[in-house]
């Protein structure tokens, strides 16, 4: 597939570092040359040193015989008019577009061939807002991510002392939980993953990811630690799209509280929230903190646009007994050096808006990816289509798929029916299929198990 990512940023880089890998033909355009060069010396892509909007570098580009275009720069305008440009000037199958601006998402009118041709939009502040609000939703989760339209849902936890199942084998969560299916899809073990069969015992900071029907989530949960008690008290740093999204979601159910460090934007979040209390402020000053009751607070989410202010106030928060901590954390060499310490939770909207466009980028009939473990793996739900003539999966059980090394299928969805994967469970066609890869290396390989042949109509 030939795609123009535009934009060498955060997100376009490692976009590009995926895609690279997975034998598509990739061009990056950004007005910085170094940022251009750094990537032609990591990665076997083509570069073009300009303005993404501008027809005729679009056009230097390979936008003519170009599948997708996808616009990531840091300016929603230029992003917005690429697209433009895209389907006038070169009739682009595909285009997609970052849109960070409320002032512009809440037209959706905007969004059409009509008027602003783009196919799909996507919305970094939105997908995090959605990624904290699971887990606050799920007290002691590492990750929560929905598939199915929520029916099912991945969900990572670290095992810890107190938890049924811990010094146990893994079969043995069938006799505590009867009446409820789960499948485990991955275990990491001080960073390494293990296949998780049926004698494995799980130890105390094994990071346990399992595929679970929504209904039971808090169920298995409570099987691998100590169930934490909901969150009812947050206090938010920073009133930016993200701080500002988030207090709207949570504060009509819980106690939110939002510090703010600009005058004239706190006095709008006053304004535009009805129930949040908005405090002018620094959220690295500890008397403040102390103020606002920070040790009986039980989640802080540290929001700025600052890695660094965000990591120093987390920390003090989490030292001055706030019970969970989180950090929105932009460069991905922090990420590892963060989570290993005290925050609880470092987020990355790279890795949140990546995973949303690799849903349109894969071969076959994919829904949606998610993007895990700084991109090493993936869980995708793809949809099986066709028969046990044009098909690899349809009209086999699971131990007859030749599924590559390290994946798993955790779940299928049939008719809006959440079904916990066996050796001897039928694939059907239309079933939304729920897979996790260990090493997301082989992605082609499952790409292919998803294709139908050319005699199926």
């Amino acid at each position: 597939m030939k795609i123009l990512i535009l934009g060498a940023g955060q997100v376009g880089s490692s976009l590009a570092e995926n895609l690279s890998s997975e034998d598509n033909d990739i061009t990056v355009i950004d007005l910085d040359g170094s940022k251009l060069a750094n990537l032609q010396d990591r990665l076997d892509i083509r570069t073009v040193k300009g303005r993404g909007s501008y027809p005729e570098i679009l056009d230097q580009a390979g936008c003519d015989d170009a599948d997708m275009v996808i616009a990531v720069t840091n300016s929603d305008e230029t992003n917005m008019i690429a697209c433009q440009i895209a389907y006038t000037l070169f009739h682009t199958p595909m285009k997609i577009a970052r849109v960070r601006a409320n002032q512009y998402l809440k037209y959706e009118q905007l969004f059409s061939n009509d008027a602003l041709p783009i196919d799909v939009l996507i919305s970094p502040e939105q997908l995090v807002t959605d990624y904290i609000t699971r887990l606050i939703a799920y007290p002691g989760a590492l990750q929560v991510l929905d598939f199915a339209d929520g029916l099912v849902q991945l969900v990572a936890v670290r095992a810890f002392r107190g938890g049924p199942l811990l010094g146990h084998e893994l079969q043995e969560i069938r006799d505590h939980m009867p009446n409820v299916d789960t499948r485990v899809a991955a275990i990491y073990r001080k960073g390494k993953s293990i296949i998780p069969t049926a004698d494995i015992i799980i130890e105390e900071h094994d990071e346990v990811f399992f595929i679970v029907d929504r209904r039971y989530t808090k169920k298995v949960m409570s099987e691998l630690r100590r169930i934490d008690k909901p969150f009812k008290r947050i206090i938010i740093a920073g009133g930016g799209n993200i701080g500002r999204r988030l207090a709207s979601a949570l504060e009509n159910r819980l106690h939110v509280k939002i510090i703010e460090q600009n005058k004239p934007n706190a006095k709008l979040l006053s304004e535009e929230l009805e129930k949040t209390i908005v405090l002018l402020g620094d959220a690295s000053d500890e008397d403040l903190l102390i103020e606002e009751d920070i040790e009986h607070t039980d989640v802080f989410c540290a929001l700025t646009d600052d890695d660094e202010a965000n990591i120093m106030s987390a920390l003090l928060a989490k030292r001055l007994g706030a019970r969970k901590v989180m950090a929105l954390i932009n460069r991905a060499a922090y990420v590892d050096l963060v989570e290993s310490g005290e925050i609880d939770i470092a987020i990355s909207p790279q890795e949140a808006t990546i995973g949303s466009l690799l849903a349109h980028v894969r071969r076959g009939h994919v829904e949606r990816v998610h993007s895990l473990r700084k991109g090493a793996a993936e869980a995708i739900e793809a949809i099986a289509h066709g028969d046990k003539k044009t098909s690899s999966v349809v009209g086999r059980t699971i131990k007859e798929i030749a599924l590559p090394p390290g994946t798993s299928i955790g779940a299928i969805v049939r008719s809006g029916e959440v079904i916990i994967v066996h050796h001897d469970t039928l694939i059907e066609s239309d079933d939304h299929v729920i897979l996790f890869l260990v090493n997301k290396k082989h992605i082609t390989d499952v790409e292919r198990l998803f294709h139908v042949d050319f005699t199926f109509i």
